[in-house]
């Protein structure tokens, strides 16, 4: 993003290698995307031949060097990537955001150069998908509770314990799962009490390793969720991932960059709602004219552009400061927060905009209806960005 002073008026423009991104992106989603959207919800399948396209194009590997397969772009990137794909499928935004931010960020971030030149072309490609195993039955918004643990066995840890809702974690074409387990007591390390908490790298298939049922879900349905439990695990003591002990502050790290790239999500969502309602509003006729010629369509459809624009820009600021190298944590749950209650008010009311229809299936504004309100619950939920906010103020 880069900010250019006209006159007296302060404008923001999308650079054009941007721009071109996401146009690029706009198009396959109308193209590949959008005419199959319906079908994979309908049949709860995951999106194998569209994804398959994602990784063509180069998606997966948008923030990393292309020393590691990537396309040597940044997160912002791979933000505006998402958006465009959640204008009419949440599944598949959510399966190139979690594949990138949980699935190989932490491995660019905390790896070593063994480590990333194995996992990262994979990942990068878009041929592989990597899963972050964090959230526990016992252990959801307080991670610091996990209890799946790792122990110290010579040359191996051996992990033993349960994860669920974890994204992209049972697809045929999952090779990796990071795994948070207790490693050990803090105190013993660092005269600190609590739990030591690592990450270690698990690659799908390892024995022991066992991938649950996908769950029943409200929505996502064309997104990979399962559960997953480990019972006497074993991988090589090289499969650390970043520093023993470290692995709750590294997760928090990762958490923080997603929480923008979710943000981008919802605000897809947020417009494709917009989008969806304008075209209807246009066509659909009652009393003898188009519906959107009233006052109480027009103003619940502004309302809706509002909302949408406003947590645009403010997922916009929060990636500028993060690519800028300044503090964006705060910045970072004030975005999630604000486009994933746009996205959830903006799916109410394109539904009501859509009457009956708006109750049906095959109208993308009942998947988004559906779809949205896990944005106000994964990947922090909201009470936990107000939590966030709150501290940063001080109280």
């Amino acid at each position: 993003m880069v900010e250019t002073q006209q006159a007296d008026t302060l404008q923001y423009e999308l650079p054009e290698d941007y721009r071109m991104l996401r146009d690029t992106v706009r198009e396959f989603t109308r193209e590949v995307v959008g005419p199959v959207a319906a079908r994979h919800d309908e049949e709860h399948s995951f999106p194998y031949e569209v994804v398959a396209q994602m990784a063509e194009l180069g998606l997966f590997g948008l923030p990393f060097p292309e020393e590691y397969g990537g396309q040597g772009g940044d997160y912002f990137g791979l933000c505006l990537a998402i958006e465009e794909l959640a204008h009419v499928d949440q599944s598949v935004a959510i399966t190139l955001e979690a594949g990138v931010s949980l699935g190989a960020m932490p491995v660019y971030r905390f790896g070593t150069e063994a480590q990333r030149n194995e996992w990262l072309p994979q990942l990068a490609s878009g041929r592989a998908l990597g899963a972050f195993g964090l959230t526990e039955p016992g252990a959801g918004s307080d991670a610091g509770g996990t209890r799946t643990t790792a122990r110290d066995d010579g040359d191996e840890w051996v992990i033993n314990g349960s994860k669920q809702f974890i994204t992209n974690s049972g697809t045929d074409i999952t090779r990796l799962i990071t795994v948070t387990a207790v490693t050990g007591n803090a105190d013993a390390r660092s005269g600190q009490p609590g739990k030591e908490i690592s990450t270690i790298l698990v690659p799908a298939g390892t024995p022991g390793l066992t991938v649950a049922p996908p769950y029943s879900k409200v929505g996502w349905n064309a997104s990979d969720t399962h559960g997953l439990s480990f019972d006497e695990v074993r991988v090589p003591k090289a499969n650390l991932l970043g520093e023993r002990g470290r692995g709750y502050a590294n997760f928090l790290r990762i958490l923080d960059e997603g929480r923008i790239a979710i943000a981008a999500l919802s605000v897809g969502a947020a417009q494709g709602c917009v989008d969806e309602s304008i075209a209807y509003a246009k066509q659909r006729t009652a009393f003898g004219s188009a519906i959107g010629s009233y006052q109480a369509i027009s103003f619940k459809i502004a309302r809706m552009q509002a909302r949408a624009h406003t947590a645009r820009q403010a997922y916009y600021h929060a990636a500028a400061l993060m690519l800028a190298g300044k503090p964006f944590k705060t910045e970072a749950s004030i975005a999630k927060l604000v486009a994933s209650e746009a996205a959830m008010d903006n799916a109410r009311d394109a539904t009501q905009i859509f009457g009956g229809n708006g109750f049906m299936n095959e109208y993308t504004v009942a998947r988004h209806y559906r779809d949205s309100k896990i944005l106000e619950i994964g990947e922090g939920t909201s009470e936990v960005q107000l939590m966030l906010i709150a501290r940063s103020l001080g109280l």
